[in-house]
């Protein structure tokens, strides 16, 4: 056996070893490739869960931040005996800008259009207590700047807080 006989003998016995070899390696690789994918469109799925329970937490919390900064549960949290009218008006503006500042980080799961509704409504609320508070006589009595507070209510044509709920219940009903 010569040395030309001797390496075909070598190629003939390692190139079915290296075909499968090949092959075997595609096969893994490719299986690994559709794994990670699986596994990719997994940890999607379970993030897209997580962001979801995220925002509608948020819908949430920014819905009692409307109801805590509305002018009748203002009055009924914070009135005490004692308070005269400029004493309740900035307890009530005080109130609600901590509850805003305790809410800013709501921000970032809820569009931009309605974080600018919520804030809206946040300066509506202020204006109209500072506002009905401005146009009191000095003589008025705490009981007298809560009824002006209850008229101009009800004299507004649009309440920004329900128009900021309906805002909330629009954008949460879509991630819904």
């Amino acid at each position: 056996m010569g040395p030309l006989e001797i390496i075909l003998e070598i190629v003939k016995l390692t190139l079915p070893g290296l075909v499968v070899f090949a092959t075997v390696y595609v096969l893994l690789k490719n299986l690994g490739q559709q794994m990670l994918a699986a596994k990719g469109s997994e940890q999607q799925a379970e993030a897209r869960k997580v962001t979801i329970q995220l925002r509608l937490q948020a819908y949430e919390r920014l819905s009692l931040y409307c109801e805590r900064i509305s002018i009748p549960n203002l009055i009924i949290r914070l009135r005490a005996d004692n308070m005269t009218p400029a004493s309740l008006k900035w307890a009530m503006l005080m109130a609600i800008q901590q509850e805003f500042e305790h809410n800013i980080t709501q921000q970032i799961y809820v569009s931009e259009a309605l974080w600018k509704i919520l804030q809206l409504a946040r300066e509506q609320v202020m204006a109209t207590i500072d506002q009905v508070a401005t146009g009191m006589d000095r003589s008025a009595t705490t009981e007298d700047f809560i009824a002006a507070l209850f008229q101009r209510l009800s004299d507004q044509e649009a309440d920004p807080l329900k128009t900021a709920l309906s805002a909330i219940k629009k954008e949460a009903s879509v991630v819904l």
